[in-house]
């Protein structure tokens, strides 16, 4: 066994020993949206529950906690081999590869000991806790693709986009990073008829991910339907934005204006509009996503729900349909007459969002956090165009371009909240530290 397979063994069991160790001290954390996942609830994608379904014929009663193993082998194995390749291909030393290793750990500390809930993601049943490894990996072959242009690594990345996408929702960016990616690397290369090939690629996992979502829930619920709710968390934002006079948009006496009225009255009785949110961009930014669930939960979804299970003979999966196609329809007529609001508090959710990517939020630390982006920016473009140098650019231009599609496509239908940003994280410092790295290595010959 030669040096670098020892090597990459020894890391794998340093892991191995801190995840497993914090799940025998720990124990298995179920919170409140773990219950979605066990009972492969029709909101939530397919892979976790899939995943944790797999362990509970396997190993009966107990398989929480061979799952939650399950979890921590996977990422100790996602990080092994993502530290081992940059150690490889950017001749990291001991010190370095350490420091790669301590960055890949990070988010896991973050969630634990800064983030609102106090989770070790590892250790709960959380869809996070499965997707942080196969973004891990998804990370891997990404960049194995963008440095060596095997095909092998150009379907693995996909694959594994994929995965994610049916693990979470808002990874279905990564799909579309992919893409942009293999289409920027085919533009450089002037492989033009490549285009062609990436777009059918991106239609056909789009595709297949809708009509896997449709025959998951129908072998689960018995309805060939994709998920439901997502239209709701949406309108939620939307009815935050709205003022009184918006019901005119909607047709005299119909249903959509009945729903409207009794959300907003509701909404301001309990002053859960903008309205309340104070002067400030951090007020205004806290309140929203403090009362966004509140609004959600309390009003529109019980008003809903109410309304469509008062009609008699409808179960729950037809009434989350019933509840989303509503929803859908309200979005369609509310949003171009709130636009100006809404997109203004879009951009606090982002600001936020982008914020919780690579720090916390704190009146203190959002202007270093805006500086830090905009100077690793400035280095890798000029690293780019002036030194013509591209491999640590190429791992901060992945690291950029997922948080702004992360921060983005997250914040239309929720708020930004740690858990949902920490995958940018460590690839964000990991990319800064190899671009400096480059910069001073130039600098010293």
């Amino acid at each position: 066994m030669n040096r670098e397979k020892k090597r990459a063994l020894c890391l794998f069991a340093g892991l191995l020993a801190f995840f497993l160790g914090l799940l025998a001290v720990g124990g298995v954390g179920v919170y409140n949206d773990s219950e979605q996942y066990i009972t492969m609830h029709i909101h939530r994608e397919p892979l976790y529950p899939l995943y944790l379904a797999t362990f509970r014929v396997a190993f009966g009663d107990g398989y929480l906690g061979w799952a939650m193993a399950g979890q921590g082998i996977l990422t100790a194995i996602g990080i092994t081999v993502l530290t081992e390749y940059l150690t490889k291909y950017f001749g990291l030393c001991l010190w370095e590869e350490l420091l790669v290793i301590g960055l890949l750990l990070a988010p896991h500390l973050i969630t634990r000991y800064v983030s609102a809930l106090h989770i070790f993601l590892e250790n709960s049943v959380m869809s996070e806790a499965l997707c942080i490894p196969l973004f891990t990996f998804f990370l891997y072959f990404l960049l194995r693709m963008l440095f060596e242009g095997r095909m092998r690594d150009v379907l693995l990345a996909l694959l594994f986009s994929y995965l994610l996408s049916m693990t979470r929702g808002q990874m279905m960016t990564t799909i579309l990073l992919w893409a942009l990616l293999l289409g920027i690397r085919a533009l450089t290369r002037k492989k033009y008829r490549m285009l062609v090939l990436v777009a059918s690629a991106v239609i056909f996992v789009f595709l297949l991910r809708d009509l896997t979502v449709h025959v998951y829930n129908y072998g689960v619920t018995g309805y060939f339907m994709g998920n439901t709710y997502g239209k709701v968390n949406t309108l939620t934002n939307v009815i935050y934005a709205c003022d009184e006079e918006d019901r005119e948009v909607f047709t005299e006496g119909d249903m959509e204006q009945a729903f409207f009225d009794s959300f907003y009255n509701k909404a301001m009785e309990r002053r859960l509009n903008y309205r309340y949110a104070g002067d400030s961009f951090s007020e205004r930014a806290a309140y929203l996503e403090d009362n966004h669930d509140i609004l959600k939960f309390q009003i529109l979804e019980a008003e809903l729900s109410a309304y469509y299970f008062g009609l008699g003979e409808v179960d729950y999966y037809e009434q989350s349909s019933m509840s989303d196609e509503m929803a859908g329809r309200m979005i369609k007529k509310l949003l171009p007459a709130c636009l100006g609001q809404w997109l203004y508090d879009y951009v606090l959710l982002c600001r936020n969002g982008f914020v919780r990517s690579i720090a916390v939020v704190h009146p203190l630390i959002n202007p270093a956090a805006f500086f830090l982006y905009f100077a690793s920016a400035g280095l890798a473009l000029w690293q780019l165009c002036v030194k013509k140098r591209y491999r640590a650019v190429v791992v901060m231009g992945v690291a950029l371009l997922f948080i702004v599609a992360n921060v983005c496509a997250t914040s239309i239908t929720i708020m930004c909240l740690s858990r949902y940003m920490i995958y940018g994280f460590s690839l964000f410092y990991i990319a800064l530290f190899l671009l400096v790295r480059e910069i001073i290595w130039e600098r010293s010959k």
